[in-house]
């Protein structure tokens, strides 16, 4: 579902604004009295942070350009 290697996720904002929406949806959803919704909220966060904070991401290739020594 997320590939944190694609180009939007390049800049650390929208790694950090995507799980802390799905948090703070989650904390909103637990005042309302949803628990079942909070716990989904809260798990697609955990899932966005794994993947975008803790997966390794892969290194950015090398130009195929450059002469080989």
């Amino acid at each position: 579902m997320i590939d944190p290697n694609h180009p939007f996720y390049e800049p650390l904002w929208r790694r950090i604004m995507i799980p802390a929406v799905c948090f703070a949806w989650a904390i909103f959803e637990l005042f309302a009295g949803s628990g079942v919704w909070a716990a989904i909220s809260g798990g697609l966060g955990a899932f966005a942070a794994y993947k975008l904070f803790i997966e390794k991401r892969d290194p950015p290739a090398k130009p195929r350009d450059e002469a080989p020594e």
